[in-house]
């Protein structure tokens, strides 16, 4: 009897080896960092070749968009544009640094390692800003609604992943009570 070769088979294969390459690569970055993660460690630890992460990846660019892309399909960022329904601004300011926190918490130790990481490593730092810069314009601008121009550098403070590890990583803050002390300090700016 002759077999039938079918693409549907090897097309479900290879987005399975894609999915361990980008998986692979994802936990390295929030183990070592981006910076530190190579093609060989990333081939390693998705049991290939270093051929065949180059066959899907074909550079670190595309690597790097699909690790962040399952960051967001996993995990998506918190709907900034949902917040411009809370009219009252210490609510509005409640509800959108509780659900940014929220992020930075279930995402700490990736987070960590990929804001270290793009001190120093070009690809990172781009990465970062094509997926991250236009989310925290997004909430800066529906959070900043109503403040003053110190409120909103407050704001800006308040925003960062540097702040809320501060706060509640290093300070031993619980979230509330860090969304609580930022909220002061913007209406106190």
């Amino acid at each position: 009897m002759k077999r039938t070769y079918t693409l549907k088979r090897r097309a479900e294969q290879q987005a399975e080896t894609r999915q361990r390459i980008v998986q692979a690569a994802f936990e390295l970055h929030g183990s070592v960092g981006p910076g530190l993660t190579t093609v060989s460690m990333v081939a390693e630890r998705a049991g290939v070749q270093r051929h065949t992460v180059y066959a899907h990846f074909p550079d670190d660019r595309s690597l790097y968009m699909a690790c962040s892309g399952l960051l967001a399909e996993r995990d998506p960022l918190p709907d900034a544009e949902a917040w411009w329904g809370i009219e009252d601004r210490s609510e509005r300011l409640r509800v959108g640094l509780s659900a940014l926190y929220g992020w930075y918490e279930r995402n700490a130790v990736l987070l960590a390692c990929v804001m270290r990481d793009a001190e120093y490593h070009q690809l990172t730092r781009e990465i970062s800003e094509v997926r991250f810069a236009p989310y925290m314009a997004a909430c800066h601008k529906v959070l900043s609604a109503e403040l003053s121009a110190k409120q909103r550098a407050m704001l800006g403070l308040a925003l960062s992943f540097f702040t809320w590890r501060t706060l509640v990583r290093e300070g031993g803050l619980k979230q509330v009570a860090a969304v609580s002390a930022m909220i002061r300090a913007i209406d106190g700016a």
